[in-house]
């Protein structure tokens, strides 16, 4: 009985949307596109460089201050209820996790915003939010 009560109890933990305590910034960190500006027109596939300036990128998992790792929204943004939560990860909610700082988008032709957001070792983000500017680009 007492094993089916752990059990049961872990399984409610694991399947519970995670609220976590978000962690304060590191001073000066900022996320930025390398590669891509505002109203860039492009053909897929093609690569966007992540920018970090005063932090250090690292995979998920690691809780350190001073690190973080990359995340980015393409058409969505995240709410203020989304901000107390780990990142969704779907399509519109990409995660970098293992500490990348580029990736290869193959998107269908169309216009798509693209915001890069900084999260912690848990997938939440800072408090407050380390974002990048949010741009549009056109995939021809």
């Amino acid at each position: 009985m007492r094993l089916l009560c752990s059990v049961l109890v872990g399984a409610i933990v694991l399947l519970a949307p995670s609220v976590w305590a978000q962690s304060p910034p590191p001073p000066g960190a900022q996320v930025f596109f390398a590669n891509l500006q505002d109203g860039a027109v492009v053909k897929s596939p093609f690569l966007v460089k992540f920018g970090a300036e005063g932090v250090k990128i690292t995979r998920a998992g690691i809780n350190i201050p001073g690190t973080g790792h990359h995340h980015l929204l393409i058409n969505t943004e995240l709410t203020a209820e989304d901000k107390g939560y780990s990142i969704p990860q779907d399509e519109r909610h990409l995660h970098f996790g293992g500490g990348q700082t580029e990736v290869e988008l193959n998107l269908d032709p169309g216009t798509y915003t693209l915001m890069m957001v900084l999260g912690d070792g848990d997938h939440v983000p800072f408090e407050p939010m380390i974002t990048s500017d949010k741009i549009t680009i056109t995939v021809e």
